[in-house]
């Protein structure tokens, strides 16, 4: 997440980690440029989890990495920090855990957009995402859909039915009802928010 600021200096990563500590922002830099953001909202805090907790769940039973949340650095070079509000990464060993080898970088960042994020979302991060060979996911809770962008296209799936995906390693697809995984961030005015259902 991130707005663009300050394009008359190029932050590094060391740079964004000597900022003081902010409760109220979230501070990124893209290719050096310097990207903030406030704090996120209910519904996308209830999109993360609600999304979160389901990759969790599939990359543990697959064997094939961990899933974490926000805020958690992916520092892909000296000037581009990111921290996508979920994302999974390779297993790692006990030399990540204790802090002896930095952990590896992701194979799925999510972002779920909102109205202060979404144009650096889209224009500063998913492509920087792509290059790096991470695939990307956009929620996009206005429009009730997901945009999933792999590495190597110009133009996303357009997910507003349903997502399927299959990484390396996986025995079984990840399978997502996008309009299931919608009802329960965002409620209904007769039921209110509804569980979701995810296949292994």
């Amino acid at each position: 997440m991130g707005m663009p600021i300050a394009h008359e200096r190029r932050w590094s990563v060391e740079d964004v980690w000597a900022l003081p500590d902010d409760p109220h922002h979230r501070y990124e830099t893209v290719d050096g440029e310097l990207l903030v953001s406030p704090m996120p909202r209910f519904a996308h805090q209830r999109a993360v989890a609600e999304l979160g907790l389901m990759i969790g769940a599939y990359v543990k039973r697959q064997g094939i990495g961990e899933m974490m949340f926000s805020p958690y650095d992916v520092v892909l070079d000296p000037y581009t920090l990111m921290q996508p509000d979920v994302l999974v990464i390779a297993p790692v060993g006990l030399d990540v855990v204790r802090g002896n080898v930095a952990p590896p970088p992701p194979y799925l960042a999510v972002e779920v957009l909102s109205p202060s994020t979404a144009r650096a979302d889209r224009l500063r991060k998913r492509p920087r995402y792509q290059r790096a060979a991470i695939e990307c996911w956009l929620i996009d809770l206005d429009s009730q859909l997901i945009e999933r962008w792999t590495p190597d296209v110009d133009r996303p799936e357009i997910c507003a039915d349903r997502l399927r995906w299959q990484p390396a390693g996986a025995r079984e697809p990840f399978e997502l009802d996008v309009a299931v995984l919608m009802l329960a961030i965002l409620g209904s005015d007769d039921t209110g928010a509804a569980g979701t259902t995810v296949q292994p």
